[in-house]
């Protein structure tokens, strides 16, 4: 049973985080998802190395928690924990100078052994969380924290506190793994005398793998995109590891990141020239005028500016944009460029910014402020790459009014819709293949539905800003993710609020089926009325009867088969009380005229009663459109029994017999008279519906039960004397008519039998 007084306690690690430090995508990741955790019910610690290069003010709001060693491989290393609060999310910072006070994050000789260490601390560090806080997810990311479900696995597994603890393994690039030299297994890790982790964390003869290591033991595996998740499972995309992926491809799953929407909010963000916001965008030009003269580019509000803010790398595309650049800015459009990176690159930009001059500018170098004003001055970004697990500059440009021109890959696929001029739907544009002639194609349509159709270049601004990107769908499905791997926590009402609404819906569709129970009892009053009553309700309605008979009858039928199956008993009940009296006074009646026919009489008789429980609203109303109806209308009705009958309990046959005898109680006579006419109708009808209807099953039987019986054989006439009869002997006629053909028959035939003999045995006492 789930707990309600427990949160979901998630450690999420990464080797960089946003503010405090930052790379790339991963330091974003890590600093808005936890955040996103929190508000969503979740209580998360975010774990990251004390770099030497984080900001004093932060370093200053630091308090030393923690400290304790850990063994690594013959080591043991002094391990602190130093806690920070921020945006109400706690942070342990882990602190060892040897390893972590270097003036960048990663690039070191010794990376193998820093970040083992930095899993191993990880593992440790549960044990040495604030009080009350039991980790349930471990969340690591890229192989920087790969060896932490290695190491729980193979080194604390035993121990009560790890055992509850599910681990997931993130990757966000998976072309950066963690190779080392496989003497690092034995001397640092420790683990060659296991044989378990010595394989599966061999890639190769001499070398081990990090991230290998925790796609195997990782309980659950995830990416940051959809399409990412895919393509990494071929060999084109994998790096190698695509067969360790297929394999657990049941445990694979890509989540899109998000971005932090306040932070990147056009309306608020003070970094800017000037605000702007989706309906009133005359904040963008001036900041594009200015970024424009910043820049040393042409001032001109009709030439479209196209802007990159990139790593000068293959993986990002410069080979494309050094192929189709030439071609680009001859064409009109102006160019920005925005990184550092490959010294070809760099110097290829170089030359057509000297080129190309107020056309073309270059800045090599990382400015993280001027990106920002590039974000929000220009009118298209370009990210050509080669992979792209999932890129968030791509949605930081939809978020200024930006919008990208991107290849189809990863998770620019998954972000951008590419414009369709036809319906005006989209939010970018983007080309399929690696080439640099497609991508030129691609920013042409663009720049020419700026130059021809401003217009549709405004919607489609519009479109692009009104997308949602905020971490809180991502935190969503990581929170169903954690949830799915702990059933036994509950999950918040703030994320079960969508799910508590949906619930009045339902309750408020069971009420249907009670609603015709109370119509049901009407009904049933309704036979005791004196039977010209009866006769005006299907008096209202005898034109639609006719003509939609079929479709009336078997819709009424399936309608009532609800409350017929819940009312039957209570009606039986009810009826048994009311009905005692009169079946004594029936009996006497019938005696002296009927003692004889009363064995052949009792089983037709009993199947028409049989029948009313279960169809007590169709039988009444249609009974005018039986009066016109041919045979055709009986095989309709017989068709419509069988659907009826099957719901029917076999003990409503012996209250069914009471109910004639109840309404026989007026019109004795009447009845009497009738019922040779009825019995002969039926069998007469029975016997017709039975030959023209030989592909159904029930008919058959219904017929040769009839045969066994003395039957007489009349000739079409007495359905005249039937129309002519007591308002009473039509209702039992009618349901005389139907009876012989409900499946339900042989079982009904066996409790009127037992009446039969009650009353011979009261009938020949009395004659005594």
């Amino acid at each position: 049973m789930a707990d309600s007084s427990k949160k979901m306690q998630i450690v999420f690690a990464s080797a960089e985080c946003a503010p405090f430090v930052k790379t790339g995508g991963l330091g974003d990741v890590a600093g808005s998802l936890p955040a996103a955790l929190v508000r969503a019910g979740a209580e998360v610690i975010v774990m990251v190395p004390k770099y030497a290069t984080i900001k004093d003010e932060y370093k200053a709001q630091m308090e030393h928690f923690s400290d304790f060693y850990v063994s690594l491989g013959w080591r043991n290393e002094y391990c602190g924990l130093e806690k920070l609060e921020h945006d109400g999310v706690t942070y342990m910072f882990i602190d060892n100078e040897r390893y972590f006070a270097r003036d960048y994050p990663y690039g070191f000789f010794d990376d193998g052994e820093r970040f083992a260490f930095f899993s191993k601390a990880i593992t440790e560090s549960l044990q040495h969380l604030p009080e009350g806080f039991e980790c349930d997810i471990l969340h690591c990311n890229d192989w920087q924290t790969a060896l932490a479900p290695v190491f729980l696995r193979e080194f604390y597994q035993g121990l009560p506190l790890y055992e509850r603890v599910k681990t997931v393994f993130s990757i966000h690039n998976v072309a950066f793994q963690g190779q080392f030299s496989d003497t690092v297994m034995e001397d640092i890790l420790g683990v060659a005398h296991i044989p378990a982790a010595a394989t599966q964390l061999r890639c190769d003869a001499c070398s081990i793998n990090y991230m290998l290591g925790a796609l195997h033991y990782a309980d659950a595996i995830t990416t940051v995109s959809p399409t990412y998740a895919g393509e990494i499972q071929t060999p084109e995309f994998g790096e190698g590891l695509d067969g360790v992926l297929r394999e657990r491809s049941y445990a694979l799953q890509g989540i899109l990141n998000g971005i932090d929407v306040a932070g990147f909010d056009p309306a608020t963000d003070k970094r800017i020239a000037a605000n702007y916001t989706v309906d009133d965008r005359s904040g963008k030009a001036v900041c594009k005028a200015k970024l424009q003269e910043e820049l040393g580019l042409e001032v001109r509000d009709d030439r479209p500016l196209m802007v990159m803010v990139t790593r000068l790398t293959r993986q990002k595309g410069m080979d494309l944009v050094m192929y189709a650049l030439d071609r680009i800015l001859a064409g009109g459009v102006q160019v920005a460029v925005l990184g550092t990176g490959d010294r070809d690159y760099e110097d290829g930009l170089r030359y057509f910014q000297d080129k190309y001059p107020g056309t073309m500018a270059a800045r090599i170098e990382f400015d993280p402020a001027l990106s920002q004003r590039m974000y929000a001055a220009a009118d298209m970004f370009l990210m050509p790459s080669k992979f792209e697990p999932c890129g968030l500059s791509q949605i930081i440009a939809m978020r200024y009014g930006t919008l990208p021109i991107v290849r189809e890959t990863g998770g620019l696929k998954d972000t951008v819709q590419p414009y369709n001029e036809f319906t005006g739907e989209g939010t970018g544009f983007s080309f399929s293949n690696f080439n640099g002639d497609e991508m030129g194609d691609a920013v042409f349509r663009a720049a020419r539905l700026f130059w021809d159709n401003r217009e549709a270049w405004n919607q489609l601004v519009t479109q692009a800003m009104s997308q949602d990107f905020s971490w809180t769908r991502s935190a969503d499905k990581y929170l169903d993710l954690y949830f799915f791997m702990h059933p036994e926590i509950e999950r918040p009402a703030a994320v079960e609020a969508a799910e508590a609404v949906e619930e009045p819906v339902a309750a408020e569709a069971e009420p249907a089926a009670p609603v015709k129970e109370p119509a049901a009892a009407k009904e049933s009053k309704a036979e005791e009325k004196p039977a010209a009553e009866a006769e005006v309700k299907p008096a209202a309605k005898p034109a639609a009867k006719k003509t939609t008979a079929r479709k009336t009858t078997a819709k009424k039928a399936t309608t009532t088969k609800a409350a017929a199956s819940k009312t039957t008993a209570a009606k039986a009940t009810t009826t048994r009380k009311r009905t005692t009296a009169a079946a004594k006074k029936a009996a006497e009646a019938e005696a002296a005229h009927e003692v004889k026919d009363e064995a052949a009489e009792a089983k037709p008789v009993a199947k028409a009663p049989a029948k009313t429980p279960s169809k007590k609203t169709t039988a009444p109303k249609t009974a005018t459109a039986k009066k016109a109806t041919t045979t055709k209308s009986t095989t309709t009705k017989a068709t419509t029994t069988k659907a009826t009958a099957k719901m029917t309990p076999k003990v409503a046959a012996k209250p069914a017999v009471k109910v004639e005898e109840a309404g026989a109680e007026p019109k004795a006579e009447a009845a009497i008279e009738a019922k040779p006419a009825a019995k002969t109708t039926a069998r007469k009808r029975a016997t017709t519906t039975a030959k023209k209807t030989t592909t159904k099953a029930a008919a058959p039987k219904a017929e040769a039960k009839v045969e066994e019986k003395p039957a007489v054989k009349a000739e079409p006439t007495p359905k005249t004397a039937e129309v002519k009869a007591a308002p009473k002997a039509k209702a039992k006629t009618e349901s005389a008519k139907e009876a012989p053909v409900s499946p339900a028959a042989p079982a009904e035939e066996k409790a009127p039998t037992k009446k039969t003999s009650v009353r011979k045995a009261t009938t020949a006492r009395k004659r005594r």
